[in-house]
């Protein structure tokens, strides 16, 4: 067996560190939700060349996770499948480092935008549902006003102000308007869809869209946020803060810290077999005294 080199990296979560809140492994929080990555499980032999992934010690298999290092002990298969485990140019590796990290970010972003998809969906069909059927759902929502004011004991007069208020708004406003504002809300929630499914598929178009579209957008944020504050708009704005950051800095977007290549650089140098044989080999377990 090789000696342990002391200069390799050490597994994700291995390694001590002398810092407040210990770093966040992705790699680990993958395998926590969809299970280790293992080759050559299903072969009835090993062979030294697949020590990388795969050794036997003292009569036991031990298997490495391809994501995080772990080293697990596998049983012998029963009905071996193959003769010896894969190749490594026929084994797809997954994702570690930089780009899981960034897969996981995208797609909280993605979900974030498809949240605002379905919102915006439904408020353009209500918008056009009023533009439609207006003197229907007037008529219907004064009558059900009335007799919930007066059936409180109220009077029937016009209702100012809070969710009653913006209902009679938007009743009142011309069947253009309302047409022209379920346009303009259908138009954005397409936008939103687009950019969720871009970034879900980890696209760099995605990410282009998506920073531009959120950029545009802080303005109005801040604007509406400096007429009335409550913790929703707050909270979107900071959203919207720290995606833009990311986007411009950690994927490196119009250039910045070394654009595209950098970042393509980075993918490759976590990623592959490389990145597996720079970590600290298997140690074998010493012999007990």
């Amino acid at each position: 067996m090789a000696e342990q080199d002391d200069t390799a990296p050490l597994a994700p979560g291995a390694a001590r560190t002398s810092r407040f809140r210990p770093p966040l492994h992705w790699e680990l929080v993958a395998c926590a939700f969809s299970g280790h990555e293992l080759a050559g499980t299903d072969a009835g032999e090993l062979r030294p060349e697949d020590a990388l992934f795969a050794r036997e010690i003292d009569g036991e298999r031990w298997h490495r996770c391809l994501r995080c290092d772990s080293w697990v002990v596998v049983p012998d298969p029963v009905a071996p499948a193959r003769e010896h485990p894969p190749e490594r140019d026929e084994i797809e590796l997954p994702l570690r480092g930089r780009p899981l990290r960034d897969k996981f970010v995208l797609r909280l972003i993605a979900l974030d935008r498809a949240f605002h998809f379905v919102v915006l969906g439904l408020l353009a069909i209500l918008v056009f549902a009023v533009a439609s059927n207006e003197t229907a759902l007037r008529h219907t929502f004064y009558r059900v006003i009335t007799d919930i004011q007066t059936g409180l004991g109220g009077t029937a007069r016009p209702v100012k102000g809070g969710f009653i208020g913006r209902a009679e708004e938007l009743l009142g406003a011309k069947q253009g308007t309302l047409r022209t504002a379920g346009i303009v809300l259908a138009a954005y929630a397409a936008l939103e869809g687009v950019e969720a499914v871009g970034l879900w598929l980890g696209k760099r178009w995605a990410e282009y869209l998506t920073f531009i579209a959120t950029t545009v957008l802080l303005p109005l944020e801040i604007y509406e946020l400096s007429q009335t504050v409550t913790p929703f708009k707050i909270v979107a704005l900071l959203i919207n803060i720290a995606v833009v950051v990311y986007l411009l800095l950690a994927k490196r977007l119009f250039g910045l810290r070394g654009g595209a290549r950098a970042d393509r650089a980075e993918r490759e140098r976590d990623t592959g077999w490389n990145a597996l044989e720079r970590v600290r080999p298997f140690q074998r377990r010493p012999d007990p005294v």
